[in-house]
Formats: C-alpha cells, sequence, structure tokens
C-alpha cells in the first residue's frame, strides 16, 4: 500500500503518524503508538499484542467485516494455536499467511515500521494502556474536527463562487441564446443544455448520465465533486459566458471549454492546493485588515 503522510496526533509527548491510502481509510502508525512502551524496540510490543488470542479473534472478525479475500481457512488454523507458549505471530506473518488488509507493514529505515486501521489501531492502544488510548482518542478527534472545519469552508466557498458565476452564465444565456418567442418549456431547455455542455467538459458526463450512474446520490453532481473541480467550475463558467457573447457555436465551445478545463485542472493540481494552507493564507490577510 502506497501512504502519504497525511498529519500526526500527539499522545503524551510521543507524536503519532497518520497515514492514508485514499484519503478515507486512515492507518495509524502501531510503531509509534508502541513507543509508548518501549522506545527502543516496540517491535516487540506489537508481537506481544498479537500472541494474544483475543487480538487474532478481533483481527479476524475486523478483517471478515472489510476484506472479501480475507482468507478465512488459515485464520481458523492460526486462531486455534493463538494463546499457546509455542505461539508467535508477527504483523508479516498475519498479513501473508490470512491476507490481511488491516494491518500493513513496509521496512525502511525512513517511513517503515507497522500501520493499522483506525478501529485496530484503537484496540492496540487500548490494550496498550486504556489511559494512552484516552490522550490519542482525545487529540485524534481534535485533528478530525479541524479537518473537517477546512474542508467545509472551502468547499462551500468555492461552490458559492461557481453559484455567482452561474449567474454570469445564465445571464448571457438569456440575452444571448433566448428568442422571446419560446416557450417556457422550451428557454428551460436551452439552460439545461448549456449546463451540460459544462458538465461535459468538466466531469465528461450530463448530469441524467450522472444521476443512472449514482441512483442513490441526492443533489447532482456540483455537490458531489471536489475543490479542484469546483474552482475550474466557476472559471468555465464565467470562460463559456464570453464565448456566447462572442457568437461561438455549441460544438467548438465544448472543444475549447474541455481543453481548458483539462489544462487549469492539471495546473491546480500541481500546486499546494490543502485547506489547510488556503486558511492560512485566509487568516493572515485577516490579521492585516
Amino acid at each position: 500500500m502506497e501512504k502519504t503522510v497525511k498529519e500526526t496526533i500527539h499522545a503524551q509527548g510521543i507524536e503519532i503518524g497518520i497515514y492514508t491510502s485514499d484519503f478515507e481509510n486512515e492507518f495509524i502508525s502501531l510503531t509509534d503508538i508502541a513507543k509508548y512502551r518501549n522506545e527502543d524496540d516496540p517491535r516487540f510490543v506489537i508481537q506481544n499484542w498479537m500472541r494474544n488470542r483475543n487480538t487474532i479473534e478481533f483481527l479476524g472478525v475486523w478483517e471478515t467485516l472489510h476484506n472479501p479475500s480475507f482468507n478465512r481457512v488459515q485464520f481458523d488454523t492460526v486462531k486455534n494455536e493463538a494463546g499457546a507458549n509455542r505461539f508467535v505471530m508477527t504483523p508479516t506473518k498475519w498479513i501473508e499467511q490470512t491476507n490481511a488488509i488491516g494491518i500493513v507493514s513496509k521496512a525502511g529505515r525512513y517511513g517503515g515500521g507497522t500501520f493499522a486501521h483506525t478501529d485496530i489501531a484503537m484496540s492496540f492502544a487500548t490494550w496498550l494502556s486504556p489511559e494512552f488510548q484516552l490522550y490519542i482518542m482525545k487529540d485524534y478527534r481534535r485533528l478530525k474536527s479541524d479537518e473537517n472545519s477546512r474542508l467545509s469552508l472551502n468547499w462551500n466557498l468555492n461552490r458559492e463562487l461557481s453559484k455567482l458565476n452561474y449567474k454570469i452564465h445564465t445571464d448571457a444565456i438569456k440575452e444571448n441564446l433566448i428568442i422571446p418567442e419560446l416557450t417556457p418549456a422550451q428557454k428551460s431547455f436551452v439552460y439545461a443544455d448549456e449546463a451540460d455542455l459544462l458538465n461535459v467538459a468538466l466531469f465528461g458526463m450530463t448530469a441524467k448520465e450522472w444521476r443512472k450512474n449514482n441512483p442513490g446520490k441526492k443533489g447532482n453532481i456540483r455537490d458531489y465533486t471536489d475543490l479542484h473541480h469546483l474552482l475550474v467550475l466557476a472559471n468555465l463558467e464565467s470562460y463559456n459566458a464570453i464565448l456566447i457573447e462572442q457568437n461561438i457555436g455549441q460544438p467548438q465551445r465544448l472543444e475549447m471549454l474541455r481543453e481548458t478545463a483539462l489544462k487549469q485542472l492539471r495546473t491546480i493540481q500541481a500546486l499546494d492546493f490543502s485547506s489547510s494552507k488556503i486558511l492560512t493564507i485566509s487568516d493572515k490577510a485577516e490579521e492585516s485588515k
């Protein structure tokens, strides 16, 4: 699993790394947590935890719930041996024998160690020290609260920007594409058609196609996109308004908008466009007032 350091939390003076592969399923460093008990060689702390039968049973239930490829036959063999004096289990051995995904082990002096999904990491911390686990959970909740606030602030800011530019877009349609003879239904079709032009240019699909592919979701494709696409969408709305006023036909506009969307996405995604960076810039602007 390719890991990207996302954040760190602190508990009783120990820095604990949090990693993610998809920015949804987070993995916390068991190696860092184990340093609470043995700073010189935390591996032994993790191995002692994994020798426990209750630990093996917990890991088995977690994998059963989250991992379709979990090797239950081999797990039953491991579970039957767990708790015996001769029983030895390591993260690497557990992964290889059961095809587990909840624990990840990576070699290397820098960035190496053992990592586990937050569910498993908190269980390990509780086994290690209930008091220490509470400190970890407290700072983890603080981190998630700050993260959600930043994401919400910046996503809504870009969503409102897109809505403002959409007004510019619809005014251009009204002044240049809507003729008095059209019925209300026909006028609505023109507006929807131009909105879908932007959807295809940016997302590669119409609103109808998105709804068909996402029957359980409410709202529209723009409600579920990320900050990068929202910012580009706002730019495309303004750009399309200019193209409409220049009497450029829709097929040509689609090509120009698509080319612009791809260029702007590549540029924005190459920048440090994190929510925390944006929030920091915003805070400094407020302080200078």
